[in-house]
C-alpha cells in the first residue's frame, strides 16, 4: 500500500500546542472516501507530495487491492495522533501521523496509519496511507 511520506514517528519536536483535531477530521474524511473505494476523489483530495508519488490510476489499484481482501470496515479508533514538523525525507513543514486501530470484516485486527500535511492552501491534506 501506498506511504509516502509515512514514519515510524517519533516525533522530534512535538508541538503540544498545536491543535491536531483539523488534521484528525480531515483524516476521517479522507478515510471515509477511501472506504467506499473512492479512490479517484480520494487521489485529488490528497496533499501534491501524495499526488507526485502515485498516479490517480495506480492510486486506484493500490486501493483496491490493499483494501478490498480486507472487506469493509466495522470500527475504527484513533490509536495515536503526533504533531511533527519534520518527516525522514520530506521538506520541514507542519505534519500530524496518525495512528488507526482498524476492525474490518476480514481483518479483525489493523492498523492504518494515515500522515497529514498542513498545505499553503491553509488546508491539512492526506500525504501517506498504509495499512496493515
Amino acid at each position: 500500500m501506498f506511504s509516502a511520506p509515512a514514519s515510524n514517528a517519533t516525533a522530534p519536536a512535538a508541538d503540544i500546542n498545536r491543535d491536531m483535531r483539523p488534521a484528525l477530521e480531515a483524516a476521517n474524511l479522507w478515510l471515509g472516501l477511501a472506504d467506499v473505494n473512492r479512490a479517484q476523489q480520494s487521489w485529488q483530495q490528497a496533499a501534491p507530495v501524495f499526488q507526485r508519488a502515485i498516479s490517480a490510476q495506480d492510486w486506484a489499484s493500490s486501493l483496491e487491492s490493499a483494501r478490498s481482501p480486507l472487506g469493509k470496515v466495522k470500527s475504527r479508533k484513533t490509536h495515536d495522533a503526533v504533531f511533527t514538523r519534520s518527516l525522514p525525507g520530506q521538506p520541514d513543514g507542519e505534519y500530524v501521523v496518525i495512528q488507526y486501530d482498524t476492525v474490518f470484516e476480514n481483518k479483525a485486527e489493523a492498523q492504518e496509519m494515515v500522515t497529514m500535511v498542513f498545505g499553503i492552501d491553509g488546508r491539512w491534506r492526506v500525504a501517506g496511507y498504509l495499512v496493515r
